[in-house]
């Protein structure tokens, strides 16, 4: 094996392990997490401050240790702007199917970008400039970062096993994460056809980011479709 792809293992292993860890203690705290943040009594700083905790371990913490340690660009991960209407508008077209899950199922509650996020409302609702820190930083964990996340896995998996015209290793793995990260597990048709429209969508994503070299479709439907419908 050799040295680039020993780098390579090394960086899976570090944003798979920090995740999964994060994961894990949302597994085992989710529940006091929820009910503490839902807790007027104490300050929405406190009460947020948990909940982005976790979601930064999640999704975030990983890849930067990865990017800053082997000083990538995120350019290098399709951060620009070739391609990048193809890339909009292809990862727009694969959404239909969790767009339509959504709206037959009637849960589509209005457009607000992030608010799958319990306090992302009252959040907004704070004083200036608060209100406007506190949804920026939503939206670069929830948004930027979750995106960001599949990106950089899918590209470092695809590294070890290429793709090809038919079949994106990286593409699927990441979708089956997305899966059981949202928990979509179980055998009643609603469960099914959510985690069929989540692999079309996650699936179709990625292999678009590989064919345009551009990411920007990626990080736009954490923006107006995963937790903002």
């Amino acid at each position: 094996m050799d040295k680039s792809n020993k780098n390579v293992k090394k960086d899976i292993a570090v944003i798979l392990a920090i995740s999964f860890t994060a994961a894990v203690l949302y597994i085992a705290f989710g529940r006091m997490i929820m009910d503490y943040g839902r807790d007027l009594s104490h300050s929405l700083f406190s009460r947020f401050l948990p909940v982005f905790l976790i979601q930064f371990g999640m999704s975030c913490l990983g890849i930067i240790i990865v990017l800053l340690g082997n000083g990538e660009k995120l350019s290098g991960y399709g951060l620009c702007r070739k391609n990048i209407l193809q890339s909009l508008v292809g990862c727009m077209i694969v959404s239909i199917p969790t767009v339509a899950f959504l709206f037959v199922t009637n849960e589509i509650h209005g457009f607000l970008p992030f608010q799958g996020m319990f306090l992302t409302k009252e959040i907004l609702n704070a004083v200036i400039p608060f209100n406007i820190l506190g949804y920026l930083l939503i939206a670069l964990t929830w948004g930027l970062g979750e995106g960001l996340f599949y990106v950089v896995l899918a590209h470092k998996i695809n590294l070890i096993f290429n793709p090809n015209k038919v079949w994106n290793p990286g593409a699927f793995i990441c979708a089956m994460i997305s899966i059981a990260i949202h928990g979509m597990i179980g055998l009643d048709a609603a469960t099914i056809c959510e985690a069929f429209a989540t692999f079309i969508l996650m699936y179709g994503s990625l292999v678009i980011r590989e064919k345009t070299g551009n990411a920007w479709g990626n990080i736009l439907i954490f923006f107006v479709i995963w937790n903002a419908l």
